[in-house]
């Protein structure tokens, strides 16, 4: 028989609020039942109908209440009569025992000496003087306390977290760790099965799995568990999906926060919930704690603090690393962490015995992209012909949430033309989109620009086809789309290393757009600035970072640590900040002149291509091979991909 996760699945919940009315019904009823003014149903009268009553003999017993008010009961008699068949009966349809009458005395000596009169003359059979507290007054008294008290008490609960729970609660739990914990039974579905690619992250993560899962294997060699791994990488390329395939592996516990979780105004605040954290994960022990974009609290130290020696934030990181390796540690806790600021982190939080391992999570390659296409394929309705290595090769430099992102907006536009299934041409304008923008085919332009447009794409075009490490152009489009006018879409070549020509080729490519112009209008625009951009942070890269300049030399000015940020100078000269800005400009002068030689050569082709351009307005791989002829330069790169 399957155990009950709900230990008690009928167990009744109680409104405080119940309770609350419960308290004030009681109250209620017992003034209700004392107060001698209810089911008793005396009746109110004056001072001159009692005496008329006392006159006439009706009157049986008089009770004086505090020497302020008079109860009267009256014979069996006299309840028989017409004048007092309104309280002869009670509530309830009984006999009224009484009192029937009560009214407000004046002078009770002068009213005792009336009374004693009447007995004596036989018109009274008795009187008494009685002390009785009145509830209704002592509640009405208390009610702004007890109503005090009970708001006070409501605030608590909601301030202390009871109940709801709601934004109040923080007061007295600011100290508390904000930590989601995910109970490895119920929770964490997700394993390595669910994470496509990352195969060299996997084996490095592998290790810690094996080790929760069967600690006596290693420690029985002497050999210690890691204290933490830190995963790195671009966003989206799947640190924190790896992260909890780790928890589902390994079935233990798993505590995710973020980062800025730890951060607060307050003094003390971010340390304390690192306590509290990790006595959690103890507790829960062997557990997982991870903590996602950890930069936000693991900034090397001393750096920029503007805000005085005590840093809030410092605080909280120095107690993070007490906790991580510190006395009385816990080695059944580890602690995993996601960033892509590795550069920035305190270096004493990145040693041994801490975060012990550094895993590399990169942008996945063309066959780990066939991986992540198959996963993402699987809930939509697709054709039976899609082929996935396609897609892979369509989709360099995607993550695998844009991969996600492609096969969401490939299944939106599908279904936006009233499709059954998503096929090839979905998923080719959704890279469009993504990578592009959104077409603007309403947007106007007038013939004359263009034109200009044609001829500055058909530029890139021409160049990027003429020269042997451009990448290879798969099409090219005047249609407006996000911000530009128009776009040319490449397959670039997935290299591992750069070198000095393919980098000039792809700057002489980029620059054709704007040489375009110089050779057909003998004028330039500025539709040129996205390319200008480029081909100034590449040229800045092979001279400052790469020593890729023969006058400089083999220099670099690039500091991988990220400490540079912090400096007030530069690390070169003003005589060296000179001859790179003079560097950079001949090195895009060159290749820009490069360009024109280029579209010079071919400039009849130029303008056919920019004619069919405009006509069609979007044009493919196959309308260039049939102006300029098969690109002998991509028989090598087919080899190289095959």
């Amino acid at each position: 028989m399957a155990k009950d996760n709900n230990p008690n699945p009928n167990k009744l919940k109680i409104s405080p609020w119940l309770v609350y009315g419960v308290i004030v019904f009681i109250f209620l009823a017992i003034s209700f039942a004392t107060g001698g003014s209810s089911f008793q149903d005396a009746q109110k009268t004056s001072s001159s109908k009692f005496n008329v009553f006392l006159e006439s003999g009706d009157v049986s017993k008089v009770n004086i209440l505090n020497k302020t008010q008079a109860e009267v009961f009256l014979t069996p008699e006299a309840l028989k009569e017409k004048q007092h068949a309104a309280v002869a009966k009670d509530l309830l349809n009984r006999p009224n025992p009484g009192p029937h009458y009560v009214f407000d005395i004046g002078n009770d000596e002068i009213f005792q000496k009336k009374l004693e009169v009447a007995v004596a003359e036989g018109k009274l059979k008795d009187f008494s003087f009685m002390q009785q507290s009145n509830w209704t007054d002592l509640l009405i008294g208390f009610l702004p306390i007890i109503v005090i008290i009970a708001i006070w008490i409501f605030i608590m609960r909601r301030m202390s977290g009871g109940g709801a729970g709601g934004p109040g609660g923080q007061l007295f739990n600011i100290g508390k760790s904000k930590a989601k914990l995910f109970d490895e039974k119920t929770d964490i579905k997700t394993t390595f099965k669910d994470v496509a690619g990352l195969e060299g992250a996997k084996e490095e993560i592998q290790e810690i799995v094996e080790f929760l899962k069967n600690p006596e294997k290693y420690t029985n060699l002497g050999g210690k568990i890691p204290k933490g791994a830190l995963l790195v990488g671009p966003p989206g390329t799947g640190k924190t999906l790896l992260a909890k395939a780790v928890a589902g592996e390994a079935q233990v516990p798993f505590f995710s926060l973020s980062g800025s979780d730890f951060v607060e105004m307050f003094v003390g605040v971010g340390a304390s919930r690192v306590r509290d954290l990790f006595k959690q994960a103890k507790e829960k022990s062997p557990a997982i704690i991870f903590i996602d974009e950890i930069d936000a609290v693991g900034r090397a130290r001393g750096k920029n603090n503007m805000s005085g020696s005590n840093d809030e934030r410092e605080n909280t990181l120095n107690q993070l690393l007490t906790e991580m390796d510190g006395f009385g540690t816990n080695s059944n806790v580890i602690v995993l962490a996601a960033t892509n600021r590795a550069d920035v982190l305190d270096k004493a939080l990145m040693r041994a015995g801490r975060f012990d391992r550094q895993i590399f999570v990169d942008l996945p390659d063309i066959r780990e992209r066939k991986e992540i296409f198959e996963v993402h394929l699987k809930p939509l309705k697709i054709e039976e012909a899609l082929d996935t290595d396609f897609l892979a090769k369509q989709t360099p430099g995607f993550s695998g949430a844009d991969i996600a992102n492609v096969c969401n907006e490939a299944a939106l536009i599908a279904a936006r033309y009233d499709k059954k299934a998503v096929d090839k041409q979905d998923f080719l304008d959704a890279v469009d989109r993504i990578v592009g923008g959104l077409e603007k085919k309403n947007k106007i332009v007038t013939p004359h620009e263009k034109r200009a447009i044609a001829i500055h794409e058909a530029g890139h075009a021409t160049v990027s086809w003429m020269l042997e490490h451009a990448a290879p152009l798969i099409k090219v489009t005047i249609v407006p789309r996000g911000q530009s006018l128009g776009a040319a879409w490449y397959l670039p070549e997935e290299r591992l290393i750069v070198r000095t020509d393919q980098m000039l080729d792809e700057m002489c490519a980029t620059m054709g757009g704007r040489a375009a112009e110089k050779v057909t209008f003998n004028r330039i625009s500025t539709g040129a600035l996205s390319d200008l951009e480029k081909v100034t942070k590449q040229a800045r890269a092979m001279i400052t970072v790469y020593g890729l300049n023969e006058k400089l030399g083999n220099v670099t000015y690039y500091d991988s640590s990220g400490q540079n940020e912090y400096g007030f100078s530069k690390p070169y000269s003003e005589d060296t900040a000179r001859i790179i800005d003079e560097e950079i400009s001949l090195l895009i002068e060159s290749q820009y002149q490069r360009a024109i030689t280029i579209l010079e050569e071919n400039k009849d082709k130029l303008f056919q291509l920019a004619d069919i351009l405009i006509e069609k307005e979007v044009i493919f791989k196959d309308d260039l091979e049939t102006i300029f002829g098969k690109r002998t330069f991509d028989e090598n790169l087919q080899e190289q991909i095959s």
